[in-house]
């Protein structure tokens, strides 16, 4: 356990220290949030929810950052504070709620949900830098028409499928 909150403290501190916060497309937001809705309602397993509701806290924050820094708002910490209030506001509440914790819904020793928020955060962060490092180096344009989708939403598709094999 001490090793999965050393994981997740690392990842919340690298998304809260991300020197270039560019925005993710409203489409982006839109479909995560989309596959978080259709993932409850089909009872599908808590790993494959988490890591949507892992992508659907990366795009908040990023937008939260992108608004504040387009109202010129910037104090020290910003960015790590952003962050940390978005996984709390989200994660807390799960406990108590009875969706988290529960020995019961544990994959490797892990709650499911944790695991899957961890790895959907962290793919769809490296699917979005991922999308701009490419950009950059293709005279700033994409390489297909709706690659700021793509990226950030396929590694989630991705290990979606990985961890419905994974917990048949």
């Amino acid at each position: 356990m001490k090793n999965i909150v050393k994981l997740l403290m690392f990842g919340i501190l690298t998304l809260g220290v991300a020197t270039s916060a560019q925005a993710i497309c409203p489409l982006c937001t839109i479909a995560v949030g989309a596959g978080i809705g259709l993932a409850e309602w089909l009872g599908i397993d808590n790993t494959i929810t988490g890591l949507w509701v892992g992508g659907f806290i990366v795009s908040l924050i990023v937008w939260t950052n992108t608004w504040l820094r387009s109202k010129n708002i910037k104090f020290f910490g910003d960015k790590l504070l952003v962050t940390v209030l978005y996984y709390l506001l989200i994660i807390a509440p799960l406990y108590p709620m009875g969706i988290m914790g529960n020995p019961l819904k544990t994959l490797w020793g892990i709650d499911k949900l944790l695991i899957g928020i961890i790895i959907g955060s962290i793919s769809f962060y490296l699917g979005s830098v991922s999308y701009f490092y490419m950009k950059k180096h293709h005279n700033n344009r994409a390489y297909f028409p709706f690659q700021k989708v793509v990226m950030p939403i396929a590694p989630l598709i991705i290990f979606s499928i990985i961890f419905y094999f994974i917990t048949k």
